[in-house]
């Protein structure tokens, strides 16, 4: 069936090579994203904590670590990926391939999840703060059994965002060696004039974020 079709449409891509560059993509966006979502998640309750207006109100700290979130928010992918560079040849020791991407990918997607985990949180209705105070619940008690189940419905959505957003990024990578569908869609597609590659890689992500997108929107509507 496939050499029907590459027959027909003539392109230089081989079906091993789709199924590699989508595991690559696929590698990328779970290692980063489980990574990032935990980092995420300590910067997001932390900003939360420590904001002016929290429970643990430290506005120093707050505004270093806001400033720092902003800092590496403003940065395109891209740019990002090639100004770390040193970086990530020095934690991975090498700066192509899909281990390298990873580096970059967590970075950037570490405090964008931060900022969607405390966007989340801070909807949370403050009588439910003050509730758990009265009970005399700890900090850990206040954010992993008050904060976060009441605002499970959003968090899963804002994850979702997240990870389309990786997906995103990873296409991107391929554009300095970082492997995965956006590598195909350069080497093939772009420089090689491969227009139904091409076309084959587009298909392929649109299918990916609608079924991310798809899975979110179900598991945000049963748990919220």
């Amino acid at each position: 069936m496939w050499q029907w079709y590459t027959e027909t449409f003539k392109t230089q891509v081989t079906l091993e090579q789709f199924l590699q560059a989508g595991w690559e993509t696929f590698v990328m966006v779970g290692v980063s994203l489980v990574i990032g979502t935990i980092l995420g998640s300590i910067i997001g309750i932390t900003l939360v904590l420590t904001r002016p207006s929290g429970i643990h109100a430290s506005p120093v700290f707050y505004k270093v670590l806001n400033t720092v979130v902003n800092i590496v928010r403003s940065l395109p992918f891209i740019i990002l990926m090639v100004a770390i560079i040193p970086f990530t040849r020095m934690v991975v020791g090498t700066s192509i391939g899909t281990a390298a991407a990873i580096v970059p990918l967590i970075i950037y997607i570490s405090p964008f999840i931060g900022r969607l985990v405390e966007s989340s949180l801070l909807e949370v209705d403050h009588g439910i703060v003050e509730a758990a105070d009265s009970m005399g619940a700890s900090t850990f008690q206040l954010i992993w059994k008050f904060l976060l189940p009441e605002a499970r419905g959003s968090l899963i959505l804002n994850f979702t965002t997240a990870t389309i957003g990786l997906v995103g990024a990873t296409a991107m990578a391929g554009a300095v060696g970082g492997g995965g569908i956006g590598d195909l869609a350069l080497n093939y597609g772009y420089q090689r004039f491969d227009s139904v590659a091409m076309f084959y890689t587009v298909v392929l992500l649109i299918v990916i974020v609608q079924a991310i997108q798809s899975l979110g929107n179900f598991l945000a509507k049963r748990y919220h």
